[in-house]
């Protein structure tokens, strides 16, 4: 089984599994690069995955879809041409990969998030998150009509994930988190070393993603509300408190501006 980003518009990765014959596709908010991959490898399209509404996620659903093919997304979003409705609990299975569905509402109020406990299966075990705009390298997502509490509690659930798990991001956003991250957190050295990482497959032309929920733990702010250093940068931007729920505000407004 293989997992591989397509580039979309100027930011967007699709995420791709396949196993030489068949493909599922994750946010394809534009048909273009995921006909070509079809193409140019053989596969047939046999599962579509949408973790919430807005257009760079979805807008390559119409010409994609065909007579009987699965497409799945958000059971408290208005999508059209989802197939088949879900909330956390459920669980979808595709060419003997298993995938349960989190609720992960803030970006959206109803944004849903697949993880793969098993990941690819046996020869590639760990975790997989097809995390949409809730989780980002070094970053989250902004809100638009779900909550700051919404949002943060969303962030805790997904960091209760392994470690291991590799986080599968629908934008290549790194660099420019991780410059907030370290205005943030000057005196981070996982932020120095991840930076010049991150760097080095960006001038290659390379994604940063996936990462995963240990490095994340490390450099990723809006993860390290309880931090000392992160919280007293969220006091001298706004933060009421330093209540991690105050802190993870002022940092979501602040980067809003940043």
């Amino acid at each position: 089984m293989n997992l591989i980003a397509l580039p979309a518009f100027t930011d967007n990765y699709i995420w791709m599994l396949h196993n030489g014959r068949e493909a599922l596709v994750v946010d394809p908010g534009d048909a273009a690069p995921v006909q070509r991959a079809l193409g140019d490898a053989g596969l047939t399209l046999s599962a579509i995955l949408v973790t919430h509404h807005h257009h760079d996620h979805i807008g390559g659903l119409a010409a994609l879809q065909r007579e009987g093919l699965p497409v799945y997304g958000p059971r408290h979003e208005d999508i059209p041409g989802l197939t088949h409705l879900l909330a956390e609990g459920d669980t979808v299975a595709w060419c003997g990969v298993q995938m349960r569905v989190l609720d992960v509402p803030g970006h959206t109020r109803g944004h849903i998030a697949y993880f793969l406990p098993e990941g690819l299966g046996e020869l590639d075990p760990d975790p997989i998150l097809f995390a949409g705009d809730t989780l980002f390298s070094a970053g989250c997502g902004r809100v638009f009509d779900g909550t700051l509490e919404q949002l943060y509690d969303s962030l805790l659930k997904l960091a209760g994930l392994p470690d291991a798990t590799r986080v599968c991001a629908t934008h290549e956003y790194t660099l420019g988190n991780l410059r907030f991250a370290r205005a943030v957190e000057p005196r981070n050295p996982e932020l120095v070393s991840h930076t010049a990482h991150c760097e080095a497959l960006r001038a290659q032309h390379k994604p940063t993603l996936p990462s995963t929920l240990r490095v994340e733990k490390g450099i990723n702010p809006f993860l390290r509300c309880t931090q000392s250093d992160v919280v007293a940068s969220a006091l001298e931007h706004g933060a009421e408190d330093a209540h991690p729920q105050a802190v993870f505000a002022a940092l979501r407004q602040w980067k809003n501006r940043f």
